[in-house]
């Protein structure tokens, strides 16, 4: 049978569903990863469901998102997280080892494997061939315990790639290319699969790049081949006996293609305050910058940095712009040590942070007031960086190293030639940061920040609810949820961290919730999309919000909606939305009937004698989990 490299990939992992049908498949997971914002909560949900070991063939807890320790509270869910993986068979990556993307590419990913990840930027994995997926936690740690990963049958899209990249043109320009074209919601219910003659001259970081900004398309996954590049990734991680060739068959067919000759791109970048307002650098007039961002799991590999160095060796950075430079891992960092390559930096004026996520997700270098600030990461919503009124623009290495230069948004191209930087023959090895789990009961460490898990009451068969929060099309997790120093910290204490929903939308939405006791939420498109954070749905949960309406759903989020036991419903006819405003009261009854159901069915609105009506597009799986108050509960009884 030809087949595209995804249905190969997902066909020898399938355990529940079929394949092309449409309809929800259940797949089999090889490998997992946690980092520390979601991952002391995805072990207590391990911990919960009663399971002695990991049952996956491969599972690593990372600390790469809360390193920055202001209270006692970031370092005490490190020190749970290090014991539960002791405890449970699962590596431990240390603070200072590295961001999980960059470091899982370097030292575990293997082509043709399924990684499920409780971070969204987990299709990194997807430039070594995997299939590399990214969840809410409590996905994760049934899939940990050795229970299938369930998600919509995906289409595939083919992007076939053409030509070869010109100097000062890089990897990011091409994700940034298929944003301008796509859109943040055109890859949602899909999976990217890369091919075609200019795959072969891009090397697997560059590949992880384009893979890890996938999810700015709202894709499920992307996925390149597995080949030569990858081959001679592998051997210079002294991994060679990881590899497999992986590939497409030739008459493999798709369910749409995108077409992109790489010797066309020209450096782009993506504007304030969304991923897809994308255009050429050359378009823009002259934008004063005052803060430049190198790093994230998009763009702080060895090659990345190498560049970066190349382009400020000898020079200084313009005295208006603050410059700071996160290495990806700590093998990169060592190795930009060895060769000098960090002393160019350091001369040029570069403030070093820690290989972390840090500035990626508003823990620390916030930007001045107003202030522009040019990052090579992924995400640019509007006060991610901390910062309300900044103004992030995305971008590559390239394009950030002469923004820093300059002190304006600057054109690479005009800096003359182009650094030619290779990969190395061998990355320097040194794994003595991730420690292997314990071959004996370990027990686990608790501070006083770390709270039980909140769990969703069963499904009422009426519903009798206030509408608390009215919102527009692409409302992102972090509008949900925010991040940043002050908030992260909290993940672990459902109870504290529900302060802050919807806070920077609305501030006075705790209380309002608290005070009606249960309620719901309306929203336009795209509702949920960015990261994975399953706080997204979980501290909403807490404060009694039972139903979720909007135009559409994030994949990842949706997700979580359904796992926390909050129901997530769409209109019938999207018009209907200008229907409801905050404060209005509806009433749904036989509920538990209608989730059953896979019909549409009545909203009715106080004051209104028309109804409203919804539908939910569950499978039977998700209906017998939001009966149930959520996937724990299910699993729990299921054990």
């Amino acid at each position: 049978m030809v087949q595209s490299l995804t249905h190969k990939i997902l066909e020898a992992h399938l355990v529940n569903g079929r394949l092309g049908s449409g309809e929800e498949i259940g797949i089999r997971i090889d490998q997992t990863l946690t980092q520390d914002a979601t991952g002391t909560m995805a072990y207590l949900q391990f911990e919960a469901m009663d399971i002695p070991r990991v049952k996956t063939d491969l599972s690593v807890s990372y600390v790469d998102h809360n390193t920055l320790q202001t209270g006692f509270e970031n370092a005490d869910d490190h020190a749970f997280l290090q014991s539960a993986a002791a405890r449970f068979g699962v590596n431990f990556s240390r603070p200072g080892n590295g961001i999980c993307h960059q470091v899982h590419l370097e030292r575990f990913g293997k082509p043709g494997k399924t990684l499920l990840g409780s971070d969204s930027h987990t299709p990194t994995g997807g430039g070594i061939g995997m299939l590399a997926i990214g969840a809410g936690g409590l996905d994760v740690a049934v899939a940990m315990g050795g229970g299938a990963f369930y998600l919509p049958d995906p289409k595939v899209v083919r992007v076939w790639l053409e030509g070869k990249l010109q100097d000062w043109v890089s990897a990011k320009d091409i994700i940034l290319e298929l944003l301008r074209r796509l859109s943040v919601k055109g890859g949602v219910g899909k999976i990217i699969e890369y091919a075609g003659p200019g795959v072969a001259s891009l090397t697997v970081p560059e590949r992880a790049t384009i893979t890890n900004m996938g999810a700015e398309l709202g894709a499920t996954a992307s996925v390149f081949p597995s080949d030569e590049q990858t081959l001679a990734f592998l051997r210079a991680q002294e991994r060679a006996e990881d590899w497999a060739e992986l590939k497409a068959d030739e008459d493999a067919v798709y369910d749409d293609e995108v077409v992109i000759d790489l010797a066309t791109l020209v450096p782009l970048v993506a504007q304030p305050h969304s991923p897809d307002r994308v255009i050429a650098v050359n378009e823009l007039a002259d934008i004063q910058v005052n803060q430049v961002a190198i790093g994230s799991c998009t763009n702080s590999s060895y090659s990345d940095l190498m560049r970066v160095a190349a382009i400020l060796k000898g020079k200084q950075v313009h005295p208006a712009v603050s410059l700071v430079i996160a290495p990806g891992s700590r093998q990169v960092l060592t190795m930009l040590a060895s060769n000098g390559a960090l002393t160019d930096l350091l001369d040029a004026g570069a403030r070093l942070l820690e290989s972390a996520c840090g500035p990626c997700i508003g823990m620390g270098q916030s930007p001045s007031s107003g202030a522009v600030s040019v990052r090579t990461f992924n995400r640019n919503f509007e006060g991610r960086s901390g910062t309300a009124d900044a103004k992030v623009y995305l971008a590559s290495p390239e394009i950030a190293a002469a923004s820093a230069l300059t002190g304006h948004l600057a054109d690479p191209r005009t800096l003359g030639a182009a650094p030619v930087i290779d990969l190395p023959e061998y990355f320097r090895i040194d794994d003595s940061m991730i420690l292997p789990p314990a071959a004996e009961d370990t027990n686990i460490r608790r501070g006083p920040n770390i709270k039980p898990l909140p769990l969703a009451p069963a499904l009422a068969d009426t519903l009798e609810l206030p509408v608390l929060l009215k919102l527009e099309n692409n409302i992102t997790t972090d509008d949900i949820m925010p991040a940043g120093s002050k908030i992260l910290p909290l993940r672990s204490n459902i109870p504290a961290i529900s302060e802050y929903v919807f806070h920077k939308i609305d501030p006075g939405f705790t209380a309002k919730a608290r005070a009606a006791g249960q309620g719901m939420v309306i929203a336009g498109q795209n509702y949920g999309q960015g990261s994975s954070r399953e706080h997204a749905a979980l501290a909403p949960m807490y404060l009694g919000v039972r139903v979720v309406l909007a135009q559409g759903f994030a994949r990842i989020h949706r997700a979580n909606l359904i796992n926390f036991g909050i129901l997530p419903l769409t209109f019938v006819n999207e018009a209907d939305l200008s229907r409801l405003a905050e404060g209005v009261k509806v009433k749904l009854t036989g509920l538990r009937a209608a989730v059953l159901n896979s019909e549409p069915f009545a909203l009715f609105i106080e004051g209104q004698a028309e109804p409203i009506m919804v539908q939910h597009n569950l499978t039977q799986r998700q209906a017998e989990i939001l009966l149930a108050g959520g996937l724990l509960n299910v699993t729990k009884n299921s054990l």
